[in-house]
């Protein structure tokens, strides 16, 4: 089995990279013979900004870009797709949403036609979030954050394609709690990656620095 672990954060030595190197780890322990490749979006210079060429591929009058294909042919060799970013403003960071915009492109990710059945073409795909917050539990759940990023990243991206959340973590405190809790969290992810049910799994945590 293979992970594709997308990681989006400016700086190398930070929680958000441990955590993915961490979660690369688990599946190394649970299964040598299982294999992961992080894609690290910054420092691959992957540019995120959605242009006149990604809306000609929205009209299916054109084809992706290289660095799209490149992206989607990454993401059609894994059994699974780790998401790892740190919470910018109750959301995910441009640099992550820009890889979105682009690579899970009409055509690719979904068909839409005007006048044609809408298909969901990522039914096959796994998907695993991580998000990084420096807010606790509390703050989330007391504004509607918590439910506002179900609905607009688990819903409103992947199931619009029909990929399958199996996880979705977040782990506070990030700027204040001992980022031990958090490592091993990542860990326990990657061990029972490839044996997780489809049951979606929402989990919590209460510590970490992004």
């Amino acid at each position: 089995m293979h992970a594709v672990i997308v990681v989006a954060h400016h700086n190398p030595g930070s929680l958000t990279h441990a955590l993915a190197q961490a979660i690369g780890n688990g599946i190394n322990q649970a299964n040598p013979t299982d294999t992961f490749e992080i894609a690290d979006l910054a420092a691959e210079g992957f540019d995120p900004r959605f242009d006149y060429a990604d809306g000609a591929v929205h009209r299916r009058v054109a084809a992706p870009p290289a660095d799209v294909l490149a992206e989607q042919a990454r993401i059609d060799r894994a059994d699974a797709l780790v998401v790892v970013y740190p919470i910018y403003w109750w959301s995910m960071p441009a640099l992550l949403k820009g890889w979105i915009d682009r690579v899970f492109s009409n055509g690719w990710a979904f068909d839409y036609i005007p006048g044609q059945p809408f298909v969901r073409k990522l039914q096959r795909l796994r998907v695993h979030l991580v998000g990084v917050g420096g807010a606790d539990a509390g703050s989330f759940e007391r504004h509607g954050y918590d439910k506002a990023m179900v609905t607009q990243i688990e819903h409103g991206i992947f199931d619009y394609c029909g990929a399958h959340v199996v996880s979705s973590d977040r782990l506070l405190e990030s700027e204040s709690l001992d980022p031990k809790l958090h490592l091993q969290t990542a860990e326990a992810l990657g061990q029972r990656l490839f044996s997780t049910t489809d049951e979606t799994a929402h989990v919590t945590g209460e510590a970490a620095c992004a």
